[in-house]
């Protein structure tokens, strides 16, 4: 199936917009929950490009570790003032802070393809 990017895009912010504070997700959860599990790298593509004006909680997004993105030592910081704790070797500590987004109808916040 062909993947139309608009749609994608709209369906990833979405998601990321509905993550709770203090809650984390993953690329790879983001593309699975918009129907799309092999474009998790496109899903990080996708909200490094969003723009400012759509107040995403990007922050609340790592990967599959728990490692904050490169090169943005903000996001750290961001979290642990939503209360995400990290363990020792600097990634946030998933089994804490995880969403467990499947304990809550997400059907009405993702495009069905």
């Amino acid at each position: 199936m062909k993947l139309d990017l608009e749609t994608f895009r709209q369906d990833v912010y979405s998601v990321v917009a509905a993550v709770p504070r203090g809650k984390l997700i993953t690329y790879g959860q983001i593309a699975m929950l918009v129907g799309r599990p092999q474009n998790a790298r496109l899903a990080g593509h996708v909200l490094h490009q969003a723009p400012y004006s759509q107040h995403l909680p990007c922050h609340r997004v790592v990967n599959s570790s728990g490692r904050c993105a490169p090169h943005w030592a903000e996001q750290r910081l961001l979290l642990e003032a939503e209360g995400v704790t990290f363990k020792p070797n600097g990634c946030a500590d998933m089994r804490k802070h995880q969403w467990r987004f499947m304990e809550i109808g997400t059907e009405d916040m993702v495009h069905k393809p």
